[in-house]
């Protein structure tokens, strides 16, 4: 883990899936990095993890799969401290009109050719897309997370927007 060789804290490391978890623990330990790292079986809408206990949160390609996004942006506002910090990269839309149909080509019609083809699991690459599709734009995730009362909050496209980086702060 790149945060705890450069001289980062502990971690807490939270899935609702326990069998990821138990994956992350074999993983960390075979590389030798389970120092510092606290792994725990939760859910993103009720952390269990104390209020105001972290100094970052971060979450990737996982806000999407949450039932109540609000709810885990709150959650998130509510463990980390006051100058903490939020981070969320996830799938987003496309800044450029320009690039929707060459992007609807490849997330219909190739993306689950491909996942039949690499992983034989076609079902999965097409909720994949399903759910990218549902998951607010960049501009709405924004302001959901200033709804919750995370504050300055902002948003890098990457990618032309195929995915972004929001952050912001709990002040």
């Amino acid at each position: 883990m790149r945060y705890r060789a450069r001289g980062g804290g502990p971690v807490i490391v939270c899935d609702i899936n326990h069998a990821m978890i138990e994956k992350g623990v074999e993983r960390a330990e075979h590389r030798q990095e389970s120092e510092g790292i606290s792994w725990v079986c939760g859910d993103a809408e009720a952390l269990p993890v104390p209020d105001g206990s972290v100094d970052a949160y971060t979450i990737a390609f996982g806000l999407r799969n949450v039932t109540r996004i609000d709810k885990a942006l709150a959650e998130a506002r509510r463990v980390l401290r006051p100058g903490g910090r939020f981070m969320c990269l996830e799938f987003s839309r496309p800044a450029l009109a320009v690039l929707d149909p060459v992007y609807d080509f490849y997330s219909f019609k190739l993306l689950p050719e491909i996942g039949h083809w690499v992983a034989g699991d076609r079902d999965a690459y097409v909720y994949l897309v399903e759910s990218i599709r549902q998951f607010p734009d960049q501009e709405s995730l924004k302001d959901r997370m200033a709804a919750v009362g995370l504050e300055r909050a902002s948003y890098r496209n990457l990618s032309g927007g195929i995915a972004a980086i929001h952050s912001a702060w709990r002040l």
